[in-house]
Order: structure tokens, then C-alpha cells, then sequence
């Protein structure tokens, strides 16, 4: 690019016009910001763009094995709650009348008996020895007590056993043509009855029942 200055914008008629050209050399100090202008097999630079991020994907196979995760842990508390600490039963049969009633729901507590043995008077699940089915019955005895049926009566140990969940003139007969009977809880056995005495199946016909059969405590 060349440029050009002139002495006047009109000149006189036969007045010659002066031209002040500028050398070529007064151009290298000139900055060539035009690609256009760039000289042959120079590089342009190239623009900087920073990577963007890709979304992630969840395979199928992923999906699935999460929902096999959650399906496996649900299952898991379901199992270790109802076979360890506490589950709903539902009583069948009229063997624990007044104190339980025929189709009614209970809480069995599981875990209490991790940390101890059964007592007396706690009302207990238990597998029934004659059938193996479950039954429910109030533990009347433990390990090492003597029961003695007399005239009607319960005597543990020489003493007779008061019990207030009974009917008023409930009679506890040894289920024989024998009306006194004695009976000793040998090591880890336990003698159970219903409160229902007249129409109940326990101890007095299977004999004590051991530790393992005994699955929990009732919670009235």
C-alpha cells in the first residue's frame, strides 16, 4: 500500500503536481494482521477449545445389577428381622383362653432368648413335639423343677403355683386316670401348659419339650 500526499488540491494550470512518494522500505514496520497476507506454507495458529465433558452413560447390565443389589438387601433385613428379632403371629386355636383368643395377632419377640432362657410364666412359640407343628403355651416350669399334680393343683418345687391369668375354678388335671403326678425337668427342658386347661395339648401329654423347640416370647 502506497500513499500519495499532494502540495494543493487544485493545481495552476501548467503548474507541474509534485508527488512525494514514500520508499518501500518505510513498510516494514508495518504489522500484517490479515491472514490473507500471510506468506506461503506459514501456519496459522490454531484455536484452543477445551474439552467437553461426554455424558455418562448406565448400561443396562449396570441397571439390573443394582436392582439385584436392593432386591437382595431388602430380602436380607426381611429375613434377619423376622427370624431374629420380632414378627407377627397369628394365634389358632383355643388353648391359651382367656389370655389369648382364637385369630388374633401377636408380636413374637425372636431375640430375647439369644440372651436368656425362658422363665416361668412367659408365654412362649414353640414346636409342638407331637406333630412338629407350632403351638403356643405358658412356660410352667424350668430346668431342674419338680411338678407335682394334685387334687386339681400345680405344685412347683413342694409350692403351689399361683396363677392369676386362670378362670376363676380352672382345675389342672394330669390329663390320666391318675390325679397326682410328678414330673422333673431334666437339663434344658422346660414344662409348658395352656391356660385353656381343659382343652389344651402340652406337656402333660408330649412331656417336657427341650430348649430348641422353643422359638420366642409371646408380647401380649
Amino acid at each position: 500500500m502506497i500513499t500519495a500526499g499532494t502540495q494543493n488540491s487544485q493545481a495552476s494550470p501548467g503548474e507541474k503536481l509534485a508527488l512525494s512518494l514514500h520508499p518501500i522500505s518505510d513498510l516494514k514496520a508495518w504489522s500484517v494482521t490479515d491472514p490473507e497476507s500471510v506468506s506461503p506454507g506459514e501456519e496459522l495458529p490454531q484455536p484452543i477449545y477445551a474439552p467437553q465433558p461426554q455424558p455418562r452413560k448406565t448400561s443396562i447390565f449396570k441397571q439390573v445389577l443394582n436392582l439385584l443389589f436392593l432386591s437382595a438387601l431388602a430380602f436380607g433385613s426381611y429375613f434377619g428381622v423376622s427370624h431374629f428379632l420380632v414378627q407377627s403371629v397369628k394365634v389358632v386355636g383355643v388353648s391359651m383362653i382367656p389370655t389369648l383368643h382364637d385369630s388374633e395377632n401377636y408380636l413374637l419377640n425372636r431375640w430375647i432368648y439369644y440372651a436368656r432362657s425362658p422363665k416361668r410364666s412367659e408365654i412362649v412359640v414353640l414346636r409342638d413335639p407331637s406333630d412338629n407343628g407350632f403351638s403356643v403355651k405358658r412356660v410352667i416350669a424350668t430346668a431342674g423343677d419338680s411338678i407335682l399334680f394334685k387334687h386339681g393343683h400345680l405344685y412347683i418345687n413342694g409350692q403351689e403355683l399361683v396363677e392369676p391369668y386362670l378362670r376363676p375354678g380352672t382345675v389342672t388335671e394330669t390329663g390320666e386316670r391318675y390325679h397326682d403326678k410328678l414330673i422333673v425337668c431334666g437339663v434344658g427342658q422346660f414344662f409348658v401348659l395352656g391356660d385353656n386347661r381343659m382343652n389344651s395339648v402340652d406337656s402333660r401329654i408330649y412331656g417336657p419339650v427341650p430348649r430348641g423347640n422353643i422359638l420366642g416370647m409371646i408380647v401380649p
